[in-house]
């Protein structure tokens, strides 16, 4: 038993004195300004996709519609954009993607179709396209504010 204590509070000494260097001193900052240019060169010729809006508002509308919108958008980078997934926050939430690739300079859409059915009150939906873009992932927004259905008396 006093051998276990004994190595218990060995460890704990170990421990708190081992980590009292501050790592984040020994990092050589050129080595920072390298890995910054590697970033740069790596987005440098990456697809930039420019949307027309990135949200949309339905305003009011009745429980149990079905409403669509479009998000226009146009490559404005360097290298052909791909898009290889379109997610929404909620399966009320359907988005269609082209799955060609947009050549620079080219355009397409994103159709967002929202089922209000059970989906009362104020909506916020967000829908996440995996890209090759810089950041890897866009997003576009779609609210809108759901009259609830009359209940039956």
């Amino acid at each position: 038993m006093k051998l276990q204590v004994k190595f218990l509070a060995f460890l704990v000494v170990f421990t708190l004195f081992s980590c009292k260097d501050n790592t984040a001193s020994k990092i050589k900052k050129e080595n920072l300004e390298i890995a910054k240019q590697r970033d740069y060169k790596m987005t440098e010729g990456a697809s930039v996709i420019s949307f027309s809006k990135t949200q949309h508002d339905f305003g009011n509308i009745n429980e149990g519609d079905k409403v669509e919108t479009t998000f226009d958008f146009k490559n404005t980078g360097k290298s052909a954009l791909i898009i290889t997934n379109a997610s929404s926050t909620c399966g009320c939430t359907i988005p269609e993607y082209p799955k060609e690739p947009i050549p620079v300079g080219g355009t397409g859409s994103i159709t967002v179709k929202f089922n209000s059915a059970g989906k009362p009150n104020q909506q916020n939906k967000v829908v996440t396209l995996t890209t090759n873009t810089a950041n890897g992932k866009e997003t576009v927004v779609i609210k809108a504010n759901v009259t609830p259905k009359q209940k039956a008396s």
